[in-house]
């Protein structure tokens, strides 16, 4: 069950958020210094065909957050966090579910997700809500200058 403190629905977030939402994804092991959360968050609140929802406690700290995207065929959930101190609450469960109905609600009807391969917990959490791991390398080239050295 979800806490009672926490506000009833999450929001869309704004680029004020961005020191709070760094902070979370520092705190929940999804940040990398090669990937700056602020060229994320700005990018991903810029296009129509993706957004990043926040969830906040009753003081407004942002304890959550989910971002979704598609690329006109598959839809994607990047940046699950929620705080630990809220961890195995549900709330997760219910901001996969958020993302899900975002991307149906645009035709999308595929979904997937990135996990790193050392994190086993996050595998199990989505295997839990009927995902499966399929058998694919992911291949990455930068072709322009990495947001950090801009």
């Amino acid at each position: 069950m979800i806490a009672t403190n926490l506000l009833p629905i999450p929001r869309t977030a704004l680029e004020t958020d961005i020191p709070a939402i760094t902070k979370l994804w520092q705190e929940t092991g999804l940040y990398r210094p090669y990937n700056p959360p602020e060229w994320d968050v700005r990018f991903a609140l810029s296009d129509r065909n993706s957004t990043l929802m926040v969830w906040e406690d009753i003081n407004n700290t942002i304890i959550a957050t989910v971002m979704v995207g598609h690329d006109g065929h598959r839809g994607w959930i990047y940046y699950l966090a929620v705080a630990p101190s809220h961890q195995k609450t549900g709330l997760g469960k219910k901001l996969v579910a958020i993302g899900e109905d975002w991307l149906r609600n645009r035709g999308v009807w595929r979904m997937q997700l990135m996990v790193r391969s050392e994190n086993s917990t996050m595998q199990d959490f989505y295997r839990h809500l009927g995902y499966r791991a399929l058998d694919v390398t992911v291949m990455q080239k930068d072709i322009d200058i990495p947001p950090a050295d801009r």
